[in-house]
């Protein structure tokens, strides 16, 4: 039995948004583009005024944050991705700052209404359901709170299993269109990156659960596992480098406590092979970020080990993420989610890597965060530390010996200045890092 639904234009769609209202968009490769262009027109013809927008990291372009639509639209999202960066820093647009885990509360609990969730999903199935497919995350949420719920039904989509599957009775206006989904780019890891990456690999035992954020140190990590067993994946996105490991027999689930055998993510983030994968296959369950992100399940995972990045880290184990002083340059993320889930695994490792200097050799490890900075992990949530020049493990660990093996794991071109620093703060007591 097929399904039918009545389709309209994108641009009959969005009149259902008013002036004043909040809109929630499906993210990252999800974001449905041509109701944002649509939304965008209204407000270019002078339609609307502060309609606030909500949305994690997305892909592709966010013209609602550009400084013509100011009055207009207020972006208020949940995360601070490249499209919006330069908007949200120089005072266009904004951010919320919230746990990942708990951005689906802020709608479920009524600290932000939503009035239209715009989403994309895959065609109907026999059974009248439809797949959220790429972006679980804050959107089921959104859906679920929504005077109106506009989804774009497109073919590109993947037909993802766990809560990404809802009944087409939760959506009000359907509309086509078949753009292919945003891909990420990811660069080829860098010979810091590898290094990184291969000082990860030695702290991941067989058996783990795995967690790993975006970008090159956790590709790199991956491809360091070839010869590992019985990898499980609990995680709030992955990316490419799964998949080979996967192909490999080396992901399998099988010493999950929680989902036995099934890859568990809330959003997607990579190229088109991803999106295939994960097309139909019951290996994958796509869940609400409520549940991919509660630290009390994430504990639950035996040997669980998250890998999180860093943009600064102070002598002390203080972790910023989010902001280059002052600027915002991401969000909070997972990052405490999984370090807190990690930290309370039976046999688990909450790990933290970044490259030791910025591109231009400055270092990144710092006698004091940089002023205005906001601290994402803290001192005392902080285990594992690791740069190309090795990993350490903080916790436990007093000031002084914190700052010695912080300091051990620094470019060598400013170990001195670090460790000077380091006795002024700390005073006579404290030993030098050996050369």
């Amino acid at each position: 039995m097929q399904f039918s639904y009545k389709a309209i234009s994108a641009a009959e769609a969005v009149k259902v948004i008013k002036s004043g209202d909040h809109v929630h968009l499906s993210s990252v490769a999800s974001a449905p583009q041509v109701l944002i262009n649509a939304m965008c027109d209204r407000g270019r013809a002078g339609e609307l005024k502060n309609v606030y927008i909500h949305h994690l990291h997305t892909e592709g372009p966010a013209p609602y944050a550009d400084p013509e639509f100011e009055g207009v639209f207020q972006h208020d999202a949940f995360f601070v991705g490249a499209n919006v960066r330069k908007s949200v820093q120089a005072g266009y647009a904004d951010y919320i700052p919230v746990f990942l885990g708990e951005t689906q509360r802020l709608y479920r609990d009524g600290y932000i209404k939503c009035n239209v969730a715009m989403v994309q999903v895959c065609p109907p199935d026999e059974h009248g359901f439809v797949s959220l497919g790429t972006s679980v995350d804050a959107t089921l949420a959104a859906i679920e709170t929504a005077d109106y719920t506009i989804a774009v039904i497109n073919k590109n989509v993947p037909r993802a299993f766990g809560q990404a599957m809802i009944p087409m009775s939760m959506i009000d206006i359907f509309v086509e269109d078949n753009t292919p989904l945003e891909p990420a780019h990811f660069s080829e890891p860098n010979e810091i990156e590898t290094a990184i990456g291969r000082h990860c690999a030695e702290l991941i035992e067989d058996g783990a659960c795995l967690q790993m954020g975006i970008g090159a140190i956790p590709n790199a990590a991956l491809s360091c596992l070839g010869n590992h067993k019985d990898l499980g994946v609990h995680t709030e996105m992955f990316a490419d480098g799964v998949l080979e490991l996967v192909e490999k027999g080396v992901i399998t689930g099988a010493n999950k406590a929680v989902d036995k055998g099934k890859l568990v993510s809330t959003f997607l983030m990579g190229s088109q092979k991803v999106y295939d994968f994960i097309h139909n296959n019951p290996q994958v369950m796509m869940m609400d970020v409520g549940y991919t992100n509660d630290p009390f399940i994430i504990a639950q995972q035996p040997k669980m080990t998250a890998i999180n990045s860093a943009l600064q880290v102070d002598l002390t184990g203080q972790v910023c993420a989010d902001s280059l002083g002052t600027k915002f340059y991401s969000g909070v993320g997972g990052q405490i989610d999984f370090i807190y889930g990690a930290s309370r695994s039976k046999g688990g490792k909450a790990i933290i890597a970044m490259p030791s200097v910025t591109n231009k050799g400055e270092s990144k490890i710092a006698s004091t965060l940089m002023n205005g900075a906001g601290v994402v992990t803290s001192r005392f949530h902080v285990h594992w530390f690791v740069t190309e020049y090795g990993a350490v493990n903080l916790y436990g660990k007093a000031m002084q010996e914190r700052a010695r093996l912080i300091i051990s794991v620094a470019h060598p071109n400013h170990r001195e200045a670090l460790d000077k620093a380091a006795f002024e703060r700390f005073g006579s007591h404290y030993k030098f890092v050996s050369k």
